[in-house]
């Protein structure tokens, strides 16, 4: 099988190579050579989404090619519905870090979708002695890890880059008759689509990846992950955004007040309605994530079809950075996100407390938001 994929590809022009893409994947087939019989930890962002669940799954699959023992691990939650839907239909193996995770067996540490910004994975290892092997992320470069290999590029999605990997041929090829490959193809697919707003985001590394894996997809398993409904916590955030929200200069701010961990997604589902708004380029959804346990966040969403908004200065600009000089958002083209701890205010339980806390966040945060959009909070709508 695997030597009639490799006949073929030449009949099939939208799966050409370039130069780059080739030494790219040979370096990394290199890295996972130097580190064969490992154990690694592949640390996803604390709340890992299509792009990053089935970008782990690949490195598993090419890791064991180097007898590399990997853990897929997380720290949030994995709340959206579709992100749930994947896991238990492809039967996915997911690792929730607690305390109990003794990070000490692990030989490394490889950041996949991220860069250590937005997983407290990041620090827990580093003061676990658990070194940075690898970052593999398609956002604006952090500069926050050393890691020893590195492949962040300017593309729509982190599987493009893993798929990239698999279309080399230089480690693994993928066989239409196995399972696991099958749904690797499948969750690959639809971390593209999630990522890049069923394509309308993507650009040609995209269709070109797509078009590859099409050839192992499960159609009927794709269709099942996006035939889930929204929960009901999900509907009523998208509904407090329309009702409350506040349109400036094309900008659509809304702050959608407290909400729980297990309704996180509903942020970045609210951010893409909003954007349909007419005379709306850009949208941002924030809210106070309850406690339940967890440190209480400031989290929120950024969505732009404004082609000159480069999100990731503009979030970084907006928030600044925290003591450590870490930014508290970032991005990539056309979407983005952020986190702010409550710091010193959490855990509050007092209802006149509460209403206190959430102006004084909301305040602070649209007004740096508007700053930065060059709006004022009195200047006319759109």
């Amino acid at each position: 099988m695997a030597h009639s994929l490799q006949t073929q590809a030449p009949e099939l022009p939208v799966l050409s190579r370039n130069f780059g893409d080739d030494e790219r994947a040979r370096a990394f087939a290199q890295f996972l050579a130097r580190h064969r019989g490992e154990v690694h930890l592949i640390a996803l962002q604390d709340y890992p989404d299509p792009d990053a669940i089935s970008s782990g799954l690949a490195y598993r699959l090419l890791a064991e090619r180097f007898d590399i023992d990997t853990e897929i691990v997380y720290e949030g939650r994995v709340s959206h519905q579709e992100n749930l839907a994947l896991v238990h239909l492809l039967d996915i193996d997911l690792t929730r870090f607690t305390g109990a995770l003794p990070l000490e067996r692990y030989d490394g540490a490889v950041y996949i979708d991220n860069q250590g910004t937005t997983t407290r994975l990041a620090e827990r290892c580093q003061g676990a002695g658990v070194r940075a092997l690898a970052v593999i992320d398609h956002h604006a470069p952090q500069g926050v890890l050393n890691p020893e290999f590195e492949d962040v590029r300017p593309v729509g999605a982190a599987a493009t880059i893993l798929t990239d990997y698999l279309r080399s041929g230089e480690v693994v090829t993928l066989d239409p008759d196995k399972e696991p490959h099958v749904h690797l193809a499948t969750a690959l697919v639809h971390g593209l689509r999630a990522e890049t707003n069923g394509f309308i985001r993507a650009g040609p590394e995209e269709y070109l990846a797509a078009a590859y894996l099409s050839q192992f997809t499960d159609p009927q398993l794709l269709d099942s992950v996006l035939r889930v409904q929204r929960t009901r916590g999900t509907m009523d955030v998208i509904r407090i955004a329309l009702t409350d929200r506040i349109v400036r200069g094309g900008f659509s701010l809304a702050g959608v007040g407290y909400l729980r961990h297990a309704d996180r997604d509903a942020i970045p589902q609210a951010a893409d309605f909003l954007l349909t708004e007419e005379n709306v380029h850009t949208a941002v959804v924030y809210g106070i994530l309850l406690g339940e346990g967890e440190r209480e966040l400031v989290v929120g969403s950024v969505r732009t079809s404004k082609l000159t908004l480069d999100v990731d200065q503009f979030l970084k600009s907006a928030l600044g950075t925290d003591v450590r000089g870490r930014h508290y958002g970032g991005g990539r083209s056309r979407a983005g996100g952020f986190e702010i701890p409550i710091g010193f205010l959490e855990g509050t339980t007092d209802a006149e407390h509460m209403r206190l806390k959430w102006d004084a966040f909301n305040r602070q945060i649209r007004g740096r938001l508007l700053r930065a959009a060059g709006v004022g909070e009195d200047s006319e709508g759109s």
